[in-house]
């Protein structure tokens, strides 16, 4: 008996022992279910010829053709001296006709291929592309014939010719009829397959039963009966992930947290009565759902996202603050430790007096706030460690250095994670595990990265937005500068920056490297590739900090002070150049990514993105943002070598054309993809999705929620769809769930 987990040589008839292990070795597939979920890339219409355009040599084409034309030429063997044959054929495509030269040793043979390629004959075409003698070609074609009774001939079983004919990814010495002859075969030895969604649920819903949709997707007869197959496997994922989310919202409810209602708010109502602003409504409105949430008896998990300098900095200090004003303490993650510096000079002079509790310059009402880094001697460490410890500082900020062991807190009610698509799952546990009780958490980020974007359709995270602009933000001006197209104008690019410093004004100028090929760490170029799937090299060397400091101290800003900034300089050199770059004591700071978010200088108008392809959509907008803060108005020239219509120009002439993060969010997630939705990964280019795109099905996400969420209040443990529970019990165990077990 063959079943979804027999070897797919079972099913492969006579193909040859090296074709089978084709199957394996190159496709991935070793049994019927792997063959069965193994789903065409593409469909060729089979009732008319194939729109061939913007051709180009090497190309591999599949195509429906019909021939227009058919020869027999005789020609002499020049290594035998004998006569050979070889038949010339002209297939006609919406497009340029493509010549094919079929070779035969005799007469017998040569009639063979003429009788395939007559004139015409209809079929499936598949060949790389050529020129020659002006002419397109087809380079050793593979083919297979509609309408001809003599399978020999034909190439393929009439049968398995449609209305649509199924493209499958390949691999060398396997072709798409090999794999639809063996889906065939397996859709008629096959018992009955089995079924994963409750017949109640195909109906509120309206998806396929399996067997009609492994049917359609393989053997369809209209693009309509391709959309409502591919839509039933779709749900079918979205339903298992949401399941597993789902039932992990739930376990979260039963954890249990302490409640942190406020206490008498003292050092909260004194912070907003220092503010010299009014908060936004936008501001308001989260920090209000935010105190509903710590005020909770279970853990809240909630992801705040806005603009560029939207203010969620201040809504997640009030949130610190409500939690020490309960008597817990409160603990910011940041990426970097220029981050964490700022974070940490920025929430002190905003409190004032407020941070200095247990001192004699502190207030009545006061807590400490302090810093660690890994930078930071022992010595250094040993009082805040301590103060942490005992639960006088109720404001811990830091980056990785928070996670070691030797750091204990009293009382631990909130974390939150700033910028945290910068943190893998691990060191986010690792933190929040340092909590006797699980802690409420809140994690932030300025433009929502693919990942974070894919979280928020899913639902693992309630999700609050700040979308209003505090006063005073300035317009920024983005402008891409082609040096491929006009390699002078990086004179002018330094003419504008030194404008700017003439005027009393402060630039950043960002490279994507430190020295050399070294980057900095945690970074990555963003990756491009073509439409076959390889990586497109970014044009030339990357610009360096160490290098181009000392290039235009040389050169074209010999007499502006400049001043340079990466993560590998030492701690106390890097805050002291963040300290005099704020005070306007440096006019240009050439830079890694460091100094990506957080950091607010309001005397800095302009930025000079070195090398702007080599960075992702959300980096960039993000750089962006550093620029125009302080009400003056902002300027961001994203310098490339790359030509015009890659794919790096158009993501930078994205980033040029609007300021809306979240519109670039989406752009970002079309070019780079989800991201492992369920997993650490954060690239973007390998997705734990197999079905499901986040833009293209948020209708079936979430209605697959929905569903989620109602199977689960009527029967918790799935007892009524036992392969339903399977299917999620198997994600749960997957490598792919650490995310929602950790998150």
């Amino acid at each position: 008996m063959i079943t979804l987990d027999s070897p797919v040589a079972s099913v492969l008839g006579a193909a040859t022992p090296a074709k089978r292990q084709k199957f394996v070795s190159g496709l991935g597939i070793t049994t019927v279910g792997d063959l069965l979920d193994h789903f065409p890339r593409r469909y060729l219409e089979t009732g008319s010829l194939t729109k061939v355009e913007d051709l180009r040599p090497g190309q591999m084409l599949c195509v429906v053709g019909e021939i227009s034309a058919c020869d027999i030429k005789t020609y002499k063997d020049r290594r035998t001296g004998r006569p050979a044959f070889r038949v010339e054929a002209t297939l006609r495509t919406d497009g340029p006709p493509l010549r094919m030269t079929f070779f035969a040793k005799n007469q017998g043979t040569a009639g063979w291929h003429a009788k395939r390629v007559a004139v015409g004959n209809r079929g499936i075409f598949v060949g790389k592309a050529d020129r020659f003698n002006n002419n397109w070609q087809l380079v050793n074609p593979e083919l297979t014939v509609f309408g001809l009774a003599d399978e020999e001939i034909a190439g393929a079983m009439p049968d398995e010719i449609g209305g649509l004919y199924p493209i499958y990814p390949l691999t060398k010495g396997v072709n798409s009829w090999d794999v639809a002859r063996a889906v065939r075969f397996a859709s008629t030895v096959l018992d009955e397959l089995p079924e994963v969604l409750p017949p109640a649920v195909r109906s509120e819903y309206g998806v396929l039963d399996v067997q009609q949709a492994y049917e359609w997707v393989h053997r369809p007869d209209t693009r309509r009966q391709v959309e409502q197959a591919l839509h039933r496997f779709r749900f079918e994922e979205a339903l298992v992930t949401q399941i597993v989310l789902a039932k992990r919202r739930r376990a979260i409810r039963e954890f249990g947290a302490t409640m942190r209602t406020g206490g008498s708010g003292e050092l909260q109502t004194a912070f907003d009565a220092s503010l010299p602003f009014e908060l936004t409504s936008g501001q308001r409105e989260i920090g209000a759902q935010i105190a509903r949430d710590l005020a909770e008896p279970h853990p809240m998990n909630r992801l705040l996202q806005g603009e560029v300098g939207s203010g969620k900095t201040l809504v997640a200090l009030r949130a610190m603050l409500r939690v020490v004003d309960s008597g817990g303490q409160a603990a910011l993650l940041a990426p970097t430790e220029v981050l964490a510096q700022q974070h940490h000079r920025s929430i002190a002079t905003m409190l004032g007096d407020l941070a200095m509790g247990g001192t004699i310059f502190g207030s009545g009402a006061g807590t400490r706030v302090e810093l660690l880094t890994g930078s930071m001697t022992k010595t250094q460490r040993t009082e805040p460690l301590s103060r942490i410890a005992s639960g006088e500082a109720g404001i811990v900020i830091g980056t990785h250095a928070l996670l070691q062991d030797n750091v204990y807190f009293a009382d631990l009610g909130l974390v939150v994670v700033d910028e945290q698509h910068r943190f893998g799952v691990e060191q986010r546990a690792a933190l929040t595990d340092k909590a006797a009780i699980p802690p409420h958490l809140l994690v932030m980020t300025a433009t929502p990265i693919p990942r974070t974007v894919a979280m928020t359709v899913f639902g693992d995270l309630e999700v609050s937005t700040l979308r209003e602009l505090p006063a005073g933000r300035a317009a920024i001006q983005t402008n891409v500068v082609p040096l491929a197209e006009h390699p002078d104008w990086m004179d002018r690019v330094w003419q504008r920056v030194h404008e700017e410093v003439d005027k009393g004004h402060q630039v950043y100028v960002v490279c994507p490297r430190i020295a050399g090929e070294e980057a900095e760490a945690g970074e990555a170029d963003a990756v491009d590739v073509d439409e076959d799937g390889q990586v497109i090299a970014p044009v030339g060397g990357p610009s360096a900090v160490e290098e181009l400091v000392v290039r235009l101290a040389e050169g074209p800003l010999s007499d502006v002070r400049v001043g340079r900034m990466h993560g590998r300089l030492p701690g106390d050199e890097k805050d002291a150049t963040m300290r005099a770059f704020a005070a306007g004591e440096i006019d240009v700071l050439v830079s890694t990514t460091v100094i990506e978010v957080g950091v607010d200088v309001h005397n800095a108008t302009a930025m000079v993105i070195l090398d702007a392809d080599r960075f992702g959509v959300s980096q960039l907008h993000q750089l962006r943002g550093r620029v125009g803060r302080g009400g003056l108005p902002g300027l961001c020239l994203l310098v490339t070598r790359t030509e015009a219509l890659t794919p790096a120009r158009e993501r930078l002439d994205a980033v040029a054309s609007t300021a809306d993060g979240f519109v670039l969010s989406r752009v970002d997630l079309e070019q780079r993809r989800e991201g492992d939705v369920l997993g650490a990964s954060q690239a973007g280019r390998r997705s734990s999705l197999e079905r499901l795109r986040v833009l293209r099905d948020e209708d079936t996400i979430v209605a697959a929620r929905a569903a989620a969420e109602s199977l689960l209040d009527s029967d918790p443990a799935l007892a009524d769809a036992p392969l339903l529970a399977d299917a999620v019990a198997d994600l749960e165990r997957s490598q792919q769930a650490e995310f929602v077990d950790k998150s």
